[in-house]
């Protein structure tokens, strides 16, 4: 059964950081792509950041690139988001998910999702 399980959401002051985690478990890891994707209150799923199974390949939303890193244990089992210097507008549960094809595009729809982890960025 696959499971992902996000954890690492909060608040947090504006300017501020935060690593988000997914432990990851019940499929073949070397066959996925893994995602951040996050959806804001009232708005539509925007897919954050992607990284290839072999982690040799990284993508990011043209809004978090520079601020956001995507890494992965060496296992797989584990996925992360370091986000840095965050902002207002990046208040959203933040999903990890997983592909067996790279889609690099908001509203996309990914095989299996987690439950989210809520990031409130706020002074």
């Amino acid at each position: 059964q696959v499971q992902l399980v996000e954890s690492g959401g909060g608040l947090v002051q504006p300017g501020g950081s935060l690593r988000l985690s997914c432990a990851a478990s019940g499929f073949t890891f070397s066959n996925y792509w893994y995602y951040w994707v996050r959806q804001s209150p009232g708005k539509g799923l925007e897919w954050v950041s992607a990284i290839s199974a072999g982690g040799a390949r990284t993508y990011y939303a043209t809004s978090v690139k520079g601020r956001f890193t995507i890494s992965r244990t060496a296992a797989r089992t584990t996925l992360y988001l370091q986000m840095n210097s965050l902002k207002p507008e990046d208040t959203a549960i933040y999903y990890c998910a997983v592909d067996r094809e790279l889609k690099l595009f908001n509203g996309a729809r990914y095989t299996y999702w987690g439950q989210g982890t809520q990031v409130t960025v706020s002074s």
